[in-house]
């Protein structure tokens, strides 16, 4: 049995995640207590018609429940059940302004008598120990809804044993990817922005992928990018990490970052690897 647990910040993207998630076939439950995961995952296997994918949605909403969080996570991996923590993040000033713009009123907003910031501050204090269990962090705080569901996709869809590498773009104007686990900044290299036909296109164009490469330094660099990260990856998996993030950063994430990250995940792939491009600020 499959169990997916997506937990993290109210106002984040939880309700997302799971119609992503049922989209892929998982059975899915909302605003699970912790203590009722072993129990309730025993119900839905027994039952008819039988499943082995699940996703429960476990958060603050729980109240005092919450804090069983980790005891419970811990049972189940004991039982032999492969549970995958899902922790979806959101900068605090972002999630201010979702709030405002939905007008609901977060879970801890009484207890923080009605003050937003605090009711959020916490909630990230009280989901701490959660983020920490986490398997798998997503940040949504500067991506579209779509996006959003296209990097869980890229995650779990048809995931197989081995390590999925997700080869990030994203632009340094908007703040590091908090996923990233290896980072490369790319700024230093000709930016297409300032040639006037390549300004409105991105590095998924043939254009501006040409351009981005048409220089000694650049294809100097990637290459000594790809012998790196050649070399990095079997020390990952022997360690026994199962996602590995790689991004490749520029200004506003749209010329150099994607070029390179189209580059690498293509190459990766050819060496058979699990490699998906992941574009945080082009729309594709």
């Amino acid at each position: 049995m499959k169990i997916i647990i997506v937990t993290g910040m109210s106002g984040a993207g939880k309700s997302t995640a799971l119609n992503v998630f049922e989209d892929l076939e998982y059975y899915c439950i909302d605003n699970m207590p912790p203590e009722l995961l072993a129990s309730f995952s025993g119900l839905i296997r027994t039952a008819a018609p039988k499943t082995d994918k699940i996703c429960f949605a476990v958060d603050i909403r729980s109240g005092e429940l919450f804090s069983k969080f980790h005891e419970s996570v811990q049972g189940l991996r004991e039982s032999g059940v492969d549970v995958t923590i899902v922790y979806i993040d959101c900068e605090d000033s972002v999630l201010v302004n979702r709030y405002k713009e939905t007008r609901r009123r977060h879970p801890l907003e009484d207890e923080a008598s009605g003050n937003l910031l605090r009711a959020i501050e916490m909630e990230r204090a009280e989901t701490a120990s959660a983020r920490r269990l986490a398997d798998v962090y997503l940040d949504s705080s500067y991506v579209t809804t779509t996006v959003f569901k296209k990097q869980l996709r890229s995650l779990f869809e048809s995931a197989g044993g081995g390590m999925i590498i997700n080869v990030v773009s994203f632009g340094y104007m908007y703040g590091l990817p908090r996923d990233a686990d290896v980072v490369f900044d790319v700024r230093c290299l000709n930016n297409p922005f300032y040639v006037e036909e390549l300004r409105h296109k991105t590095g998924l164009d043939d254009d501006v992928y040409n351009y981005v490469f048409n220089s000694t330094e650049a294809e100097e660099m990637y290459r000594k990018i790809l012998d790196l990260v050649t070399f990095l990856i079997p020390l990952y998996i022997k360690e026994g990490k199962t996602r590995l993030v790689i991004a490749f950063g520029c200004t506003g994430g749209q010329h150099r970052s994607v070029s390179f990250a189209r580059r690498l995940s293509n190459d990766l792939a050819d060496r058979n690897m699990d490699a998906r491009a992941d574009h945080r600020c082009v729309e594709e």
